[in-house]
């Protein structure tokens, strides 16, 4: 019985493991949301924070 469910239980993390690995439709949008000088992501259109001047409050 403690068996099955061992196996059970590996069968299921190696099919999730497999999903993990897909690339999903929006990845490249997503990577090119980020700022390319800092890494953190844009929100908005303006500029990323590492870009403007002065110091943050």
């Amino acid at each position: 019985m403690i068996f099955k469910i061992v196996t059970l239980f590996l069968v299921i993390m190696a099919v999730l493991a497999m999903f993990g690995k897909f690339t999903f439709p929006g990845q490249k949008r997503l990577q090119s949301a980020r700022c390319p000088s800092c890494g953190r992501f844009k929100i908005g259109k303006g500029p990323c924070g590492c870009k403007l001047k002065g110091p943050r409050k």
